[in-house]
Protein backbone atom coordinates (compact mmCIF):
# COMPACT_ATOMS: atom_id res chain seq x y z
CA UNK A 1 0.00 0.00 0.00
CA UNK A 2 0.55 3.47 -0.46
CA UNK A 3 3.00 5.17 2.37
CA UNK A 4 0.78 7.70 4.07
CA UNK A 5 3.07 11.04 5.77
CA UNK A 6 2.68 11.04 9.54
CA UNK A 7 2.68 14.75 9.45
CA UNK A 8 2.02 16.63 6.37
CA UNK A 9 3.31 20.08 5.23
CA UNK A 10 0.23 21.64 3.60
CA UNK A 11 -1.49 25.12 5.60
CA UNK A 12 -4.75 26.76 4.68
CA UNK A 13 -5.40 30.23 5.58
CA UNK A 14 -8.94 30.41 7.10
CA UNK A 15 -11.00 33.02 8.55
CA UNK A 16 -13.87 32.19 10.90
CA UNK A 17 -16.96 30.69 9.37
CA UNK A 18 -21.26 30.24 10.10
CA UNK A 19 -22.48 27.97 12.08
CA UNK A 20 -22.97 25.24 9.53
CA UNK A 21 -22.91 21.54 10.53
CA UNK A 22 -20.46 19.34 8.96
CA UNK A 23 -22.27 17.32 5.78
CA UNK A 24 -20.81 14.99 3.03
CA UNK A 25 -20.88 14.97 -0.54
CA UNK A 26 -19.57 12.51 -3.16
CA UNK A 27 -17.29 13.38 -6.11
CA UNK A 28 -15.19 16.25 -6.44
CA UNK A 29 -16.63 19.87 -8.24
CA UNK A 30 -16.25 23.27 -8.68
CA UNK A 31 -13.55 24.69 -6.52
CA UNK A 32 -15.60 26.73 -3.66
CA UNK A 33 -16.36 25.91 -0.79
CA UNK A 34 -19.51 25.26 0.88
CA UNK A 35 -18.71 26.54 4.35
CA UNK A 36 -19.93 30.43 2.86
CA UNK A 37 -17.15 32.30 0.51
CA UNK A 38 -15.06 31.15 -2.49
CA UNK A 39 -11.24 30.50 -0.86
CA UNK A 40 -9.01 32.99 -1.19
CA UNK A 41 -5.96 33.10 -3.26
CA UNK A 42 -2.49 31.90 -1.87
CA UNK A 43 -4.49 30.64 0.73
CA UNK A 44 -3.07 27.00 0.04
CA UNK A 45 -6.82 25.37 -0.44
CA UNK A 46 -6.88 23.01 -3.63
CA UNK A 47 -3.89 21.73 -2.69
CA UNK A 48 -3.61 17.87 -2.61
CA UNK A 49 -1.52 16.02 -0.27
CA UNK A 50 -1.73 12.57 -0.32
CA UNK A 51 -5.21 11.92 -1.38
CA UNK A 52 -6.31 15.25 0.99
CA UNK A 53 -6.97 18.14 0.19
CA UNK A 54 -8.17 21.12 1.87
CA UNK A 55 -11.01 23.30 -0.55
CA UNK A 56 -11.80 26.26 1.45
CA UNK A 57 -13.29 28.04 4.44
CA UNK A 58 -16.60 30.65 5.48
CA UNK A 59 -16.99 33.06 8.13
CA UNK A 60 -18.74 33.30 11.18
CA UNK A 61 -18.19 32.13 14.65
CA UNK A 62 -16.60 29.26 14.11
CA UNK A 63 -13.69 27.70 11.80
CA UNK A 64 -15.65 25.66 8.80
CA UNK A 65 -13.46 23.73 7.04
CA UNK A 66 -14.18 21.87 3.69
CA UNK A 67 -12.07 19.03 2.72
CA UNK A 68 -11.40 16.40 0.24
CA UNK A 69 -10.35 12.50 0.42
CA UNK A 70 -9.30 10.43 -2.32
CA UNK A 71 -9.00 6.81 -2.19
CA UNK A 72 -5.62 5.75 -4.14
CA UNK A 73 -5.74 2.54 -3.24
CA UNK A 74 -7.60 -1.32 -4.57
CA UNK A 75 -9.79 -1.94 -1.53
CA UNK A 76 -12.41 0.13 0.19
CA UNK A 77 -10.45 2.57 3.12
CA UNK A 78 -11.56 4.03 5.79
CA UNK A 79 -9.83 7.61 6.55
CA UNK A 80 -8.60 8.87 9.84
CA UNK A 81 -7.45 12.57 9.76
CA UNK A 82 -5.88 15.24 12.35
CA UNK A 83 -6.51 18.75 11.86
CA UNK A 84 -4.79 21.72 14.03
CA UNK A 85 -6.26 25.10 14.07
CA UNK A 86 -3.62 27.26 14.43
CA UNK A 87 -3.45 30.76 15.57
CA UNK A 88 -2.02 33.68 13.42
CA UNK A 89 1.02 33.55 15.61
CA UNK A 90 1.01 29.84 14.94
CA UNK A 91 -0.36 28.95 18.02
CA UNK A 92 -2.16 25.82 18.37
CA UNK A 93 -5.93 26.22 19.81
CA UNK A 94 -7.60 23.04 18.96
CA UNK A 95 -7.44 19.50 16.96
CA UNK A 96 -10.03 17.73 15.27
CA UNK A 97 -10.31 14.11 14.32
CA UNK A 98 -12.72 12.86 11.17
CA UNK A 99 -13.34 9.89 9.82
CA UNK A 100 -14.47 8.85 6.20
CA UNK A 101 -15.30 5.56 6.42
CA UNK A 102 -15.68 3.40 3.44
CA UNK A 103 -14.20 5.06 0.98
CA UNK A 104 -14.63 3.02 -2.77
CA UNK A 105 -11.70 2.46 -4.30
CA UNK A 106 -10.91 6.01 -6.49
CA UNK A 107 -13.46 7.56 -5.37
CA UNK A 108 -13.16 10.95 -4.08
CA UNK A 109 -15.70 12.02 -0.85
CA UNK A 110 -15.86 15.33 0.25
CA UNK A 111 -16.40 16.54 3.98
CA UNK A 112 -17.44 19.70 5.98
CA UNK A 113 -16.75 20.31 9.63
CA UNK A 114 -16.57 23.23 12.19
CA UNK A 115 -13.48 24.30 14.08
CA UNK A 116 -14.65 25.74 17.63
CA UNK A 117 -11.73 28.23 18.77
CA UNK A 118 -11.26 31.59 20.49
CA UNK A 119 -11.33 33.50 17.05
CA UNK A 120 -13.39 36.43 16.10
CA UNK A 121 -14.79 37.55 12.70
CA UNK A 122 -11.23 39.40 12.20
CA UNK A 123 -9.01 36.91 12.91
CA UNK A 124 -6.77 35.21 10.47
CA UNK A 125 -6.49 31.27 11.38
CA UNK A 126 -4.99 28.45 9.97
CA UNK A 127 -6.06 24.48 9.66
CA UNK A 128 -3.24 22.11 9.10
CA UNK A 129 -3.36 18.60 8.77
CA UNK A 130 -1.35 16.71 11.16
CA UNK A 131 -1.18 13.27 10.56
CA UNK A 132 -3.45 10.95 8.37
CA UNK A 133 -4.35 7.36 8.71
CA UNK A 134 -6.19 4.74 7.23
CA UNK A 135 -7.52 1.31 7.05
CA UNK A 136 -9.21 -1.39 4.59
CA UNK A 137 -12.75 -0.49 5.29
CA UNK A 138 -13.55 -4.72 6.43
CA UNK A 139 -10.55 -4.46 8.70
CA UNK A 140 -12.00 -0.86 10.40
CA UNK A 141 -12.14 -0.83 14.07
CA UNK A 142 -15.91 0.30 15.53
CA UNK A 143 -17.26 0.75 19.24
CA UNK A 144 -20.76 0.61 18.35
CA UNK A 145 -23.68 0.51 15.49
CA UNK A 146 -24.04 -2.48 13.34
CA UNK A 147 -22.96 -5.57 14.57
CA UNK A 148 -20.07 -6.38 12.31
CA UNK A 149 -20.36 -10.27 10.44
CA UNK A 150 -17.47 -11.25 12.96
CA UNK A 151 -20.25 -10.84 15.74
CA UNK A 152 -17.62 -8.43 17.93
CA UNK A 153 -17.01 -4.85 17.94
CA UNK A 154 -13.34 -4.35 18.29
CA UNK A 155 -11.70 -1.06 19.27
CA UNK A 156 -8.63 0.21 20.72
CA UNK A 157 -9.23 2.63 24.36
CA UNK A 158 -7.14 5.89 24.52
CA UNK A 159 -4.52 4.31 26.77
CA UNK A 160 -2.41 5.85 28.96
CA UNK A 161 1.13 7.05 29.21
CA UNK A 162 4.03 8.12 32.09
CA UNK A 163 7.50 7.82 32.63
CA UNK A 164 7.97 6.42 29.23
CA UNK A 165 6.09 3.36 29.69
CA UNK A 166 2.64 3.40 27.47
CA UNK A 167 -0.15 1.12 27.97
CA UNK A 168 -3.36 0.49 25.49
CA UNK A 169 -6.21 -1.48 25.95
CA UNK A 170 -7.48 -3.40 22.55
CA UNK A 171 -11.65 -3.85 23.79
CA UNK A 172 -14.01 -6.69 22.06
CA UNK A 173 -17.61 -6.28 22.81
CA UNK A 174 -20.02 -9.30 21.75
CA UNK A 175 -22.32 -7.54 19.84
CA UNK A 176 -23.97 -11.01 18.26
CA UNK A 177 -26.60 -13.19 19.36
CA UNK A 178 -24.08 -16.31 20.52
CA UNK A 179 -21.78 -16.86 23.13
CA UNK A 180 -18.18 -15.91 22.11
CA UNK A 181 -15.28 -17.68 23.32
CA UNK A 182 -12.15 -16.58 23.78
CA UNK A 183 -8.61 -18.31 24.82
CA UNK A 184 -5.26 -16.84 25.55
CA UNK A 185 -4.48 -13.78 24.30
CA UNK A 186 -5.25 -12.21 20.65
CA UNK A 187 -3.08 -12.15 18.02
CA UNK A 188 -1.23 -9.26 16.96
CA UNK A 189 0.63 -8.20 13.10
CA UNK A 190 2.46 -4.75 13.59
CA UNK A 191 2.28 -2.25 10.50
CA UNK A 192 4.41 0.61 9.84
CA UNK A 193 3.29 3.93 8.42
CA UNK A 194 3.32 2.31 4.82
CA UNK A 195 1.15 -0.52 6.11
CA UNK A 196 4.22 -2.92 6.02
CA UNK A 197 4.68 -5.56 8.37
CA UNK A 198 7.37 -4.50 11.29
CA UNK A 199 9.99 -6.81 11.55
CA UNK A 200 12.60 -6.91 14.61
CA UNK A 201 9.82 -6.48 17.94
CA UNK A 202 9.29 -9.47 19.87
CA UNK A 203 5.66 -9.90 21.13
CA UNK A 204 5.81 -11.21 24.89
CA UNK A 205 3.08 -13.02 26.04
CA UNK A 206 1.94 -10.91 29.33
CA UNK A 207 3.69 -7.78 30.23
CA UNK A 208 5.42 -8.50 33.86
CA UNK A 209 8.32 -8.29 31.48
CA UNK A 210 7.96 -4.91 30.51
CA UNK A 211 6.15 -3.33 33.63
CA UNK A 212 3.60 -5.30 36.28
CA UNK A 213 0.48 -3.59 37.23
CA UNK A 214 -0.38 -3.01 34.03
CA UNK A 215 -3.50 -5.56 33.54
CA UNK A 216 -1.30 -7.15 31.37
CA UNK A 217 -0.34 -9.83 34.03
CA UNK A 218 -2.07 -12.96 34.80
CA UNK A 219 -2.19 -16.47 33.15
CA UNK A 220 -4.34 -16.72 29.81
CA UNK A 221 -7.67 -19.11 30.22
CA UNK A 222 -10.70 -19.11 28.44
CA UNK A 223 -13.58 -16.21 28.46
CA UNK A 224 -16.88 -16.75 27.65
CA UNK A 225 -18.78 -13.34 26.69
CA UNK A 226 -22.46 -13.53 26.33
CA UNK A 227 -23.87 -10.93 24.21
CA UNK A 228 -23.29 -7.54 25.17
CA UNK A 229 -20.34 -8.58 27.66
CA UNK A 230 -16.81 -7.37 26.97
CA UNK A 231 -13.49 -8.51 27.26
CA UNK A 232 -10.38 -6.85 27.06
CA UNK A 233 -6.06 -7.30 26.75
CA UNK A 234 -3.14 -4.77 26.99
CA UNK A 235 -0.69 -3.79 25.19
CA UNK A 236 2.52 -2.91 27.05
CA UNK A 237 5.28 -1.25 25.96
CA UNK A 238 8.25 1.47 26.50
CA UNK A 239 9.57 4.17 24.24
CA UNK A 240 13.00 3.80 25.15
CA UNK A 241 15.71 5.02 22.88
CA UNK A 242 19.24 3.80 23.41
CA UNK A 243 21.83 2.59 20.65
CA UNK A 244 20.07 2.05 17.25
CA UNK A 245 17.00 3.18 14.92
CA UNK A 246 13.59 3.67 17.03
CA UNK A 247 10.75 1.81 15.69
CA UNK A 248 7.50 3.52 14.83
CA UNK A 249 4.32 1.03 14.19
CA UNK A 250 1.02 2.63 14.17
CA UNK A 251 -0.87 0.44 13.37
CA UNK A 252 -1.93 -3.46 14.86
CA UNK A 253 -3.67 -5.80 13.14
CA UNK A 254 -5.49 -7.45 15.55
CA UNK A 255 -7.52 -11.07 15.05
CA UNK A 256 -9.08 -12.00 18.41
CA UNK A 257 -8.70 -15.60 18.17
CA UNK A 258 -7.25 -18.01 15.41
CA UNK A 259 -9.62 -17.54 12.42
CA UNK A 260 -11.05 -14.65 13.63
CA UNK A 261 -11.48 -11.88 10.77
CA UNK A 262 -8.21 -8.85 11.63
CA UNK A 263 -9.41 -5.76 12.99
CA UNK A 264 -6.89 -3.06 12.55
CA UNK A 265 -6.54 -0.30 15.29
CA UNK A 266 -4.00 2.56 15.41
CA UNK A 267 -2.30 2.47 18.86
CA UNK A 268 0.42 4.20 17.48
CA UNK A 269 3.29 2.13 18.77
CA UNK A 270 6.38 4.43 19.88
CA UNK A 271 8.85 1.37 20.45
CA UNK A 272 11.93 3.36 20.60
CA UNK A 273 14.85 0.45 20.08
CA UNK A 274 13.43 -1.37 23.07
CA UNK A 275 12.36 -4.08 20.20
CA UNK A 276 9.50 -5.57 22.66
CA UNK A 277 5.88 -5.30 23.22
CA UNK A 278 3.60 -7.05 25.62
CA UNK A 279 0.48 -8.48 25.05
CA UNK A 280 -1.75 -9.10 28.23
CA UNK A 281 -4.07 -12.19 27.73
CA UNK A 282 -8.17 -11.60 27.24
CA UNK A 283 -10.00 -10.59 31.00
CA UNK A 284 -13.56 -10.66 31.28
CA UNK A 285 -14.32 -6.13 31.02
CA UNK A 286 -15.89 -6.72 34.86
CA UNK A 287 -12.89 -7.86 36.19
CA UNK A 288 -10.60 -4.70 34.76
CA UNK A 289 -10.06 -1.69 36.67
CA UNK A 290 -9.13 1.43 35.03
CA UNK A 291 -6.10 0.93 32.47
CA UNK A 292 -3.36 3.01 34.08
CA UNK A 293 0.45 2.87 33.83
CA UNK A 294 2.28 1.68 37.24
CA UNK A 295 4.16 3.90 39.04
CA UNK A 296 8.29 3.59 38.74
CA UNK A 297 8.91 1.88 42.09
CA UNK A 298 6.63 -1.11 40.53
CA UNK A 299 8.47 -1.14 37.10
CA UNK A 300 11.11 -3.43 36.67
Amino acid sequence: MRRVPLALAGLLLLTACGTQSATSGSAPGPAHSSCGTEPSSGSGSGTDVDGVRILGAGTGPTVCTEFEVTNHEKVPSTFTITFTLLSASRGALVNSTQTVPSVAPGRTVRRTFDLDGPVSDTDTTRVRILKVRSVPADEAPSTGGPCPASGAHVYADDGDAAMGLRVVGVRLVNCGSRTMRLHGYPQVQLLDEGHRPVTGVKILHGGSAIATGTGADGPPGTVLLKPGEQAYSVLVWRNTVEAGDPVDAPYVRVRAKTGASPVTVTPELDLGTTGRLGVGPWKKDTERGAVTSPSPSTSP
